[in-house]
């Protein structure tokens, strides 16, 4: 079968991304815009802003992919572009300038769901590695800013021995979700809560280390379950199959409510004022602004939100008696939450994969390897297709 070099675009949230990838599992360029500059004032994505921002860096990144790849709008095969979810006016700018593309080059348009791009980034990199002998069934946990999902992934017995998947190869079950704030989010509010900006989860991970993860007990979320759910197509009680769903806004407000006991506001303040002096903060300007107390209930936090994730999909995948486990997006690359689920994992003979760390967080080398099964059973997109800021995973 002749290479097909597929231009991957990604706009989904606040990162403006272009890629070109060879036949589903090589990265040939990899190009990525991001905007924390222009969110971090506010402490978060605003959506408006992020549209713009899409705007000004779409044409000029996808520009640097080609040239990074040695290839031309004319030479790729074909053109992939984040559907949903996401924010709709962000995914709009991508979707529009790939319907263009796709137009004027008469190249066929492929719309990938931003989730199965997550679960497609392990397996790129795994098989750049040579890895073609992933057992099944895999369970696949995506956990980022916007998203903490378990999904149960089958490869139809179609396309086994050519070891695609996707649409026409791939299906997912999701079996688990959260009930409120996604794993991420609330990461970025506890940094935000206790003044130490934004993006906050890379600020957490840095500096748990540095506290006693055993000072601040947090309650695990208790979460009422529905009366009935679906499970492998079939309606089932509570009772009949346990329940994996998430929820974090309960340690989030139990958060609030420790630094209202201890009136840490105060030196929250502080801490906010003197970062925001600093351009660019480094380790050591945190730590220089940080007392015991906060790095401790920043080390207690990390430590009970990294036992939530990494308790319930392990327990989910003994519950569907899974082969493998993936475990992807922006919260995967955090030092604690790896380090956790390869010392369980290998604790009950599960072997657990991971994407590198730039292929954790969004970018289009994994909306364009996502793509190529759908390219290879030709399930291109009609030029109508509209963004889907709430798009479900099947």
């Amino acid at each position: 079968m002749p290479d097909a070099y597929i231009l991957g675009i990604e706009s989904s949230c606040d990162e403006t991304a272009a890629a070109v990838v060879r036949s589903g599992e090589q990265v040939i360029s990899n190009v990525v815009a991001s905007q924390i500059g222009t969110h971090q004032p506010y402490g978060g994505v605003v959506p408006e802003l992020a549209s713009r921002e899409h705007l000004r860096a779409i044409v000029p990144v996808i520009r640097q992919a080609l040239a990074e790849a040695n290839q031309s709008y004319e030479s790729v095969d074909a053109i992939a572009v984040t559907q949903g979810p996401g924010l709709a006016g962000a995914l709009l700018v991508g979707i529009s300038y790939a319907k263009a593309l796709a137009f004027a080059l008469d190249k066929p348009l492929i719309a990938v769901n931003h989730l199965e791009g997550h679960i497609h980034a392990v397996l790129l990199e795994e098989r750049q590695k040579g890895n073609h002998e992933l057992q099944f069934p895999v369970l696949a946990l995506v956990v980022s800013g916007g998203h903490t999902h378990l999904y149960l992934a089958a490869r139809h017995s179609a396309t086994e021995a050519s070891g695609v998947g996707g649409e026409g190869g791939w299906t997912y079950e999701n079996i688990g979700h959260t009930r409120d704030d996604a794993a991420g989010e609330a990461f970025d509010k506890v940094a935000k809560l206790l003044g130490l900006g934004y993006p906050g989860g890379p600020i957490v991970d840095r500096l748990a280390a540095h506290g006693d993860a055993t000072a601040v007990r947090f309650p695990p979320a208790q979460i009422k379950h529905r009366d009935r759910r679906e499970h492998r197509g079939q309606k089932v009680t509570e009772g009949d199959q346990p329940g994996f769903d998430f929820s974090y806004s309960g340690i989030k407000t139990a958060v609030l409510r420790y630094v209202e006991v201890h009136e840490m506001h105060r030196s929250i303040e502080e801490r906010r004022s003197a970062l925001a002096k600093i351009a660019k903060p480094q380790l050591a300007d945190y730590l220089v602004n940080c007392d015991k107390r906060t790095l401790d209930l920043v080390a207690s936090f990390q430590r009970s939100m990294v036992e939530d994730l990494v308790g319930k999909t392990l327990a989910a995948a003994r519950s569907c008696d899974v082969a493998t486990l993936f475990v992807t997006g922006g919260v995967a690359a955090n030092n604690e939450l790896r380090k956790t689920f390869e010392l369980r994992g290998a604790e009950e003979g599960l072997p657990v994969y991971f994407p590198s760390r730039p292929l954790s967080t969004d970018n289009a080398a994994m909306i364009a390897a996502a793509a190529y099964p759908k390219f290879l059973a030709k399930n291109f997109a009609n030029l109508d297709f509209s963004a889907e800021a709430s798009l479900a995973l099947r």
